[in-house]
């Protein structure tokens, strides 16, 4: 269960978060306030214990109450999967205090760099070692949790003649040039932008993990997983809605309502169980699936929301609530890795086998 506070918050806020007109530097300390950061992370850590399923369930939870702060959540707790999966014990001393406390951003910066993993893209910035470490050159065209009060970004480098590595790379490195936030159709307070790297120095002691290829694979479970919270929250949410306007009335959508939840929940379980028995370290495609399967149900959840609330979902004074589910709902097919870009990588590895 969320704090009721925080409950209330999102609840009241979610609408301007979607739509840009609330604080986006508000969010991570609403949810670092609630403690949900914590969740999944040992105790000895600074966090509340558990495991990463907890950590999915709890995103899912923020997730029914605005796709835009679980969108942050994602962020921030994906950057900490980092930390926790590097070897780099000092890095992890100095930031994870900060970053379960919200007091520091954590941006994920690893899109590109899973798209990388799949063959489906080059990695966009470039290293070059010098005795201190390396001067970065390139641009990472969409991060989201980039808070104007102070970040730090996840990026897999390329470096010539050498295996690409990881690092994390503060705000506060000189070259490093942060844009506007850019303008999406929803989500808009999450702090999504673009980050150029002219020239930046970046030393040793900021390195997550010097095997890119190594540590990809073994953060991917995480990353993916807690990604699909937004995706279950939601379609938890549409599906709620859809039994509020029913109204236990027995019907065609009623048995549809019934179908749908059946298969979300039987799709949540074996998403846990996979990412407790390490499953998917070693069968990703099977994640890849339930990725798949979990967008397309918040597809379908969003959908019968709307056929059993009728034109009334068409009216302003009725309707913002759906309108933005409809919004979010267009985005999760396309978070990186995209529906179009994992099917992609399950055609590659059938047609390999």
């Amino acid at each position: 269960m969320l704090d009721p506070a925080l409950v209330t918050w999102l609840d009241a806020q979610a609408e301007a978060l979607d739509q840009g007109h609330g604080d986006p530097q508000a969010v991570l300390g609403q949810l670092a306030a609630a403690q949900v950061l914590r969740v999944g992370i040992d105790q000895a850590l600074g966090g509340s214990g558990g495991t990463v399923a907890d950590a999915v369930e709890t995103l899912a939870n923020v997730a029914s109450h605005s796709l835009a702060a679980a969108f942050v959540f994602w962020g921030q707790r994906a950057f900490v999967e980092y930390l926790l999966h590097s070897p780099n014990a000092g890095l992890r001393e100095r930031l994870l205090a900060d970053l379960l406390s919200g007091k520091l951003a954590g941006a994920t910066g690893l899109s590109n760099a899973m798209k990388y993993l799949s063959g489906i893209e080059a990695l966009q910035v470039k290293g070059l070692r010098d005795d201190q470490g390396w001067t970065l050159a390139g641009r990472l065209h969409w991060v989201t949790n980039l808070r104007k009060g102070g970040f730090v970004v996840a990026a897999a480098i390329e470096e010539e003649g050498a295996s690409p590595f990881v690092l994390a790379i503060p705000d506060t490195a000189v070259g490093l040039t942060r844009s506007d936030d850019l303008q999406l159709l929803g989500l808009q307070s999450s702090n999504t932008a673009a980050l150029s790297f002219e020239q930046v120095p970046v030393s040793r002691d900021w390195l997550l993990h010097e095997n890119a290829k190594q540590f990809l694979p073994a953060v991917r479970p995480s990353f993916l997983g807690l990604q699909c919270g937004m995706a279950i929250g939601l379609a938890r949410r549409s599906l709620s809605e859809v039994e509020a306007h029913l109204q236990g009335m027995r019907s065609f959508l009623g048995e549809a309502l019934q179908v749908l939840r059946e298969r979300l929940e039987n799709t949540v379980t074996e998403l846990k169980k996979g990412l407790l028995d390490g499953h998917f370290l070693t069968q990703p495609a099977a994640l890849f699936k339930l990725r798949i399967s979990l967008a397309e149900t918040a597809a379908d959840a969003v959908q019968l929301e709307l056929q059993a609330s009728g034109g009334k979902a068409y009216l302003t004074a009725y309707g913002a609530g759906f309108a933005r589910r409809w919004r979010e709902s267009a985005f999760v097919p396309i978070v990186t890795p995209s529906l179009v870009q994992l099917r992609a990588e399950l055609q590659r590895q059938a047609s390999a086998a």
